[in-house]
């Protein structure tokens, strides 16, 4: 009897700690396939901006690049692409933070990697807002400081 309280009660506890949630499983399976990233924008800015997108190349390279995201394992690879660009396929591992979730929002969490899925940053990441997911299309968000304001990029997806 106490071996079987045992495994109500572990089985409870991981029910209780659970995994992912049914709203983060879903936004994973959408995130799932091949998506170009189409344009990059800066809301509530106007001019033009020297911007470095993931410490990786300009944001001119990004547009129109090409994105891939595998969600049983959560890796993916995108191909900047342009004049002037490597257009290297470069790897990453990819996540939903679920801390934001039951409010709609959602934290997408990207790290860089090399072609073995081992981190080139040394565990450091990318933080993005994830402001609409759809079928068909994706927008993120990621907030920096710019001479000591908040700035926006934006960055439009297509599937």
């Amino acid at each position: 009897m106490k071996k079987y309280f045992m495994l109500f009660a572990l089985a409870a506890l991981v029910a209780a700690c659970g995994g992912t949630s049914k709203v983060a499983k879903e936004a994973r399976k959408t995130f799932d396939g091949e998506w170009t990233l189409t344009s990059i924008t800066y809301p509530n800015n106007q001019g033009e901006f020297n911007v470095t997108l993931f410490n990786e190349a300009s944001a001119s390279c990004f547009e129109n690049s090409n994105w891939d995201f595998v969600s049983n394992n959560n890796r993916g690879t995108y191909t900047v692409s342009g004049v002037g660009c490597d257009g290297d396929t470069n790897f990453f591992i990819w996540s939903i933070d679920e801390e934001n979730t039951p409010a709609g929002v959602y934290d997408f969490l990207l790290k860089p990697t090399n072609d073995s899925y081992k981190s080139t940053t040394g565990n450091q990441g990318f933080r993005l807002n994830l402001k609409s997911l759809s079928d068909t299309n994706m927008v993120w968000e990621q907030t920096v400081s710019l001479d000591g304001s908040p700035f926006t990029i934006r960055m439009n997806f297509s599937k």
